[in-house]
């Protein structure tokens, strides 16, 4: 399935054609992540996203030895926070780093030595190179809309949770925050916009259960003075926070999904 038409025209999904030469829409989200990764942003993440971040983890009921798929991982900071969580106990658990760009990965990787119950792996949401059932968790941190095809994305997040796992997605970029799409035009890769209750209808289309859409504020101070680009004024940047971040959480159904028609490894 592909994204509606509208979408696609209006945010510019799938394929580009540059030098005579098709780049594919994940190769496209490497090289520019794989840029963010070389200047330090990976890492920078943690202190944009921090506090949206751990009021979902809260959200999430972490416990040992379950296993959590972190997609679109990134530097790999949240990661080393749902491993600690996980951990210990006589069977600890597991959390798997995913994210296209390799740079990331390899970053992450370095910043995680300490940390036995962790793997990056290299790869895209929409091939998943992992087996069927396995996650008892998803988190994606602001990732998602990156996704060009975020149908197959749930097809594949859909492949590898286990049965009743459960799916928390966080995004800042969406219809319902206008501020957020400020972003759109300066962005170097094409980014999906949809609305809370599109996406709400989107996860139901993919037959997940019990869903259900959040605000998630961000509750870290706000300077009296603000000198950055995206906003006009300290009140509006205020504002922004107030609206806040929009988190979906889905359940997958007490089914098992059958292997795939092609490879994942």
């Amino acid at each position: 399935m592909r994204p509606p038409e509208w979408l696609g025209a209006q945010w510019g999904v799938g394929e580009a054609m540059t030098d005579n030469k098709t780049i594919t829409a994940d190769e496209r989200l490497r090289q520019e992540f794989n840029q963010w990764a070389e200047q330090g942003r990976g890492e920078e993440m943690e202190h944009h996203h921090i506090s949206i971040t751990e009021q979902t983890l809260a959200r999430m009921e972490l416990k040992p030895g379950q296993r959590v798929l972190d997609l679109g991982c990134g530097a790999g900071w949240a990661t080393r926070l749902m491993a600690r969580a996980v951990g210990g106990g006589e069977r600890p658990g597991q959390v798997i780093g995913l994210d296209v760009s390799d740079e990331m990965i390899r970053r992450a990787r370095a910043n995680s030595t300490d940390y036995d119950n962790v793997m990056f792996v290299v790869g895209s949401a929409e091939r998943i190179p992992w087996e069927e059932n396995f996650f008892d968790r998803v988190l994606s941190v602001e990732s998602f809309y990156y996704y060009a095809d975020q149908d197959r994305a749930l097809a594949e997040l859909f492949r590898v949770m286990a049965p009743r796992g459960e799916l928390f997605i966080l995004i800042n970029l969406y219809k319902d925050n206008p501020y957020s799409l400020r972003w759109v035009s300066e962005l170097k890769v094409p980014v999906q916009a949809r609305s809370e209750q599109e996406y709400i209808d989107l996860l139901k289309a993919h037959t997940f259960e019990d869903v259900l859409a959040a605000r998630i504020p961000d509750l870290t101070p706000t300077p009296e003075e603000y000198s950055g680009k995206w906003f006009k004024n300290a009140e509006e940047l205020r504002e922004f926070k107030r609206i806040g971040a929009l988190l979906l959480i889905a359940r997958k159904p007490d089914f098992r999904s059958p292997p795939p028609g092609y490879e994942v490894y």
